[in-house]
């Protein structure tokens, strides 16, 4: 008898509404062409590349996506904060976040007989924010979850990232690296069966730095002063990984890289 797989798409951060109108635009035929059983996507710049709303929120998981897991920039548009204790809600948080913070960081997602563990971190090196270590709280949780585990590791170093998959090589089926918008080109199963990747970069305008108009963060560097961000505009870069998980063994057998360009003229 064949053994069943879980089959996963997760999606790069999603810019603004050229982003999303990309996600609608491929989001059908991939979910039909690969016979997903998840869509995960990083929502954290969903609403105007800065935060989420309840709108774009709900615009997106009608398109198809299951889950959104998120960063430190989830709490840049308040929206959404109220949302994030409903357990209806499909929005994660980073889990290392102090006690107290609104919302959670993990969920299991199921589908008929498939279940899947996804957690929410966030690093620590060259981040805002001051949260708990997230290499010894994904250690706690891998040894007491039921079904394999996929993370969304927020953070900005690649060195602390590539460590933190390696330490929970054959702990968890797979980690997910999220934040810095630029895909990289190391997709890997490690020896104990852990797929990972650095980044799933994002999914956001080409024409742009990381998916804001490109003259307003040069303006940033040549002066040093503050500036506003917008969203750019133009062809979008759809960036994301697919995965395929085995439960029995909860490790990932496939891990692949997916970068298309979407004209949305």
């Amino acid at each position: 008898m064949k053994r069943s797989v879980i089959k996963i798409l997760f999606i790069g951060d999603i810019i603004g509404r050229p982003g999303r109108a990309a996600v609608k635009k491929l989001l059908p035929n991939l979910v039909k062409k690969n016979d997903l059983d998840f869509v995960i996507a990083n929502g954290e710049n969903l609403a105007s590349g800065k935060g989420m709303t309840k709108k774009t929120y709900d615009e997106m998981i009608e398109i198809g996506v299951d889950l959104f897991t998120s960063g430190n920039h989830i709490w840049n548009n308040k929206d959404i904060i109220p949302f994030l204790d409903d357990s209806s809600v499909k929005i994660l948080r980073p889990l290392n976040y102090p006690k107290g913070t609104p919302g959670r960081g993990a969920t299991v997602l199921e589908k008929g007989d498939k279940k899947l563990f996804v957690i929410n971190l966030q690093g620590r090196v060259f981040m805002p924010d001051e949260v708990e270590d997230p290499f010894s709280l994904a250690m706690q949780y891998s040894q007491t979850a039921k079904d394999p585990i996929l993370i969304d590791f927020h953070a900005e170093a690649t060195s602390e990232k590539i460590a933190f998959g390696n330490y929970l090589d054959g702990r968890v089926a797979a980690v997910i690296g999220t934040h810095t918008h630029v895909q990289t080109a190391d997709e890997k199963i490690f020896a104990g069966g852990s797929g990972f990747i650095t980044d799933a970069g994002m999914t956001g305008p080409i024409d742009s730095v990381l998916g804001v108009e490109k003259e307003i963060i040069i303006e940033r560097f040549l002066t040093s002063l503050p500036v506003s961000h917008k969203v750019a505009v133009g062809a979008v870069n759809f960036s994301a990984v697919l995965v395929v998980i085995d439960p029995e063994r909860k490790i990932t057998t496939a891990i692949s890289r997916l970068n298309e360009t979407v004209d949305l003229d």
